[in-house]
């Protein structure tokens, strides 16, 4: 079978519509594993995605009368995008039926290309469903956007010119999958060719229909799928591409959204290029297996299969990366309600830097505290860990706990009956590590901080909301320390949000 697709590889007519693209290592990502890292960039397609090769292949060789009648497809936009692009450049009307969780920056695309968009379902699955009623209904022809022949073999183009580009040893290749039209047309061409070199899929996880059907010797259907890789993100994997991937797939890894957003940000410092999650798969994939397997020294290759990004969620990647990459580590940190506690739990941080800081006086006995952390590694975590509980805090690591990551680290904390005089400022500090430790220096013993809210924006100022409670007759010596400081700073007591969510409830108190 291999044989009889590398030959329809060697055939395929993509570049009337698809670039050859290059084969690029990845200077930083190397260095840091100690790998050859390359990446070839589909991101650079037309269309931002590998996708154009195979719907292209299939559409130039359909017949003119098939042509006339006009195509039909399903896709969350990437294979969507190359239908439109082929259909413009051989004169074709184009249908595309879209999940309607499909992002808009792709639906435009889609669009901009003069096809026809059709919103319907949840998933690829029930946009698969509809664009078959629609076909038999208007007698279009429908482009598979991965279980057909001739999209395998546009698809396996990427193999071709991967060994075309580079002919020194190779360990794996690695590819992102969703339906499995990429890894099986590269895996065929591969194993046709050299035999030797590992071929490695990658799933995310919560859509790893190919992992699951792989284990399970048939095609597996998922009742739920993970929609953050949108554009890998299928219920069901194909017949073909199954049975393919079931013959010349040598291994499946599945990554978690972290790992994910990880390899977006791996990627960006290595080519200022902003993959889609999906697109970043095989990355996440590559570093995963260096972890796993502890590779040094081999030359590892990963398909960019697309950067079609929606601008919303690149808040999400930027604050989950970190954790991905084990670089921010997220505490909850117990300590006595006294004056110079909080002082002291940040002399035990150190220089590091905080990246999120979130404090809620409850009781006159006990405080919890809320914080990120910048670390090296998960074992600098633990050491901070242990240096906590040693000094007599109770520190509990939640880096992995989805509530704390997802909900806990957006609240500030409630109403506080206990925190009598409280005075509520909000201060922009210079973002360097030893900001917070100056203010504290400066505020002395006098006043018991109530509120503390810190989060890392990414700019060069540090926006910080406090609490703190000032008795009466301490004004004049409160106003000497705001102007000592020289911080900006802001009185918020008066702020009407702070009376409804955080503020004393005067009316039950």
């Amino acid at each position: 079978m291999k044989n009889k697709y590398k030959k329809r590889i060697d055939q395929a007519n993509v570049y009337e519509a698809a670039e050859r693209t290059p084969l690029e290592k990845q200077e930083n990502l190397s260095e840091r594993f100690q790998n050859n890292i390359l990446l070839k960039r589909e991101d650079l397609q037309p269309v931002f995605s590998f996708k154009v090769r195979g719907a292209y292949n299939k559409m130039v060789n359909l017949s003119k009368e098939d042509l006339k009648k006009g195509v039909i497809t399903c896709s969350a936009g990437n294979h969507a995008q190359g239908v439109a692009l082929a259909a413009k450049k051989l004169g074709c009307r184009a249908v595309i039926v879209m999940p309607s969780t499909t992002p808009l920056i792709k639906i435009n695309a889609v669009q901009s290309r003069g096809a026809e968009v059709m919103l319907h379902g949840s998933s690829l699955y029930e946009a698969h469903e509809y664009a078959v009623e629609i076909q038999k209904i208007e007698n279009l022809i429908l482009i598979h956007p991965f279980d057909d022949p001739d999209i395998i073999a546009g698809q396996g183009t990427i193999a071709k010119e991967i060994l075309e580009d580079y002919s020194k040893p190779i360990h794996a290749i690695f590819c992102c999958v969703g339906g499995g039209g990429l890894i099986s047309g590269i895996a065929t061409y591969i194993k046709a060719v050299r035999p030797d070199i590992k071929i490695i899929g990658v799933e995310a996880q919560g859509a790893d229909a190919m992992t699951q059907s792989l284990k399970a010797k048939k095609r597996v259907l998922l009742e739920n799928v993970s929609l953050f890789a949108e554009g890998a993100a299928l219920r069901q994997v194909g017949e073909e591409t199954f049975k393919l991937c079931q013959e010349y797939v040598d291994e499946m890894i599945v990554v978690d959204n972290d790992e994910i957003c990880a390899a977006i940000k791996d990627v960006f410092e290595d080519t200022r290029t902003i993959l889609e999650p999906a697109g970043a798969l095989a990355v996440a994939g590559i570093k995963s297996y260096i972890k796993k397997n502890n590779i040094k020294s081999k030359t590892l290759i990963g398909t960019a299969s697309g950067a079609n990004m929606n601008f919303d969620r690149l808040g999400f990647v930027a604050e989950r990366a970190e954790i991905g990459e084990e670089r921010e580590a997220v505490f909850a940190v117990t300590i006595s309600e006294e004056p110079g506690a909080f002082k002291s739990f940040c002399g035990l941080i150190g220089s590091r830097n905080i990246t999120e800081f979130n404090y809620r006086f409850s009781s006159h006995t006990s405080a919890h505290i809320f914080v990120g952390i910048s670390v090296q590694d998960f074992q600098e975590s633990k050491l901070l860990i242990k240096t906590l509980n040693d000094a007599g805090l109770d520190a509990i690591d939640l880096t992995h706990n989805e509530v704390a990551k997802l909900h806990l680290r957006h609240l500030v904390g409630g109403h506080a009956p206990e925190a009598e005089n409280e005075v509520i400022y909000r201060f922009e500090f210079p973002e360097k590590p030893s900001a917070l430790l100056n203010f504290l220096e400066r505020m002395g013993q006098n006043w018991n901080i109530s509120l503390f809210h810190y989060r890392n924006h990414g700019s060069d100022i540090g926006r910080v909301l406090v609490g703190m409670q000032v008795p009466p007759g301490d004004e004049k010596e409160f106003e000497k320390f705001l102007s000592q400081l020289d911080y900006p700073s802001w009185n918020e007591t008066k702020n009407p949000a702070y009376k409804l969510f955080l503020g004393k409830n005067h009316e039950n108190h």
